[in-house]
């Protein structure tokens, strides 16, 4: 069985800074990225319809992270895939850092440190992935790049916060499961 690949790989005109998309996003966070139409009233964030306007990449990868997260080879057909890979890499190690005592509170203060925390970007000696990203071109690149992924990890450690706490102030085992996974053998 293949692992799921994602749904933006078709969209055309995509800024790609190394072979990395910067695909639009549903964010409050600011950033460089294009922000999407915000959800309609009464809708989800939990169950939003993957033909909305204003479904984005980061709602693929919290859906396609349990999936995904069980096959050790990936095979990345495109820009969009780049960004499905470093998103369920990020929701691996956030999930690390909510313990099952944790909780919102303690656990949205976590997140958010994780996401702001000094990150490697293709490139970099230690970024794990680098045989399958290519380095930014130039400096400029690079602190975009470095400011579209701090906006993607803060959003997602966002979205992730409501999933894994959506029943009240205590975790849900269900998603704390996930916590040893490693997708593709590997961790940020």
């Amino acid at each position: 069985m293949p692992a799921y690949h994602s749904i933006f790989l078709q969209d055309q005109n995509v800024r790609l800074i190394g072979n990395f998309a910067l695909l639009p996003l549903r964010t409050r966070t600011r950033g460089p990225a294009y922000s999407l139409p915000a959800l309609a009233p009464g809708t989800s964030e939990l169950e939003i319809d993957p033909d909305s306007e204003s479904y984005d990449s980061l709602d693929e990868v919290l859906s396609l992270f349990r999936a995904n997260t069980f096959f050790r080879n990936f095979e990345i057909k495109g820009p969009a895939d780049r960004l499905l890979i470093y998103g369920i890499l990020f929701l691996g190690e956030a999930l690390g850092k909510i313990k099952p005592t944790l909780g919102k509170k303690e656990a949205e203060k976590a997140l958010l440190n994780a996401a702001l925390d000094q990150f490697a970007i293709p490139g970099d000696a230690s970024f794990p992935l680098n045989q399958a990203f290519e380095a930014p071109r130039d400096r400029q690149d690079a602190e975009t790049l470095r400011q579209y992924l701090s906006q993607v990890r803060q959003e997602l450690a966002m979205r992730l916060l409501a999933r894994v706490y959506a029943d009240g102030n205590t975790p849900s085992k269900w998603w704390l499961s996930f916590t040893k996974r490693k997708f593709m053998g590997k961790s940020l």
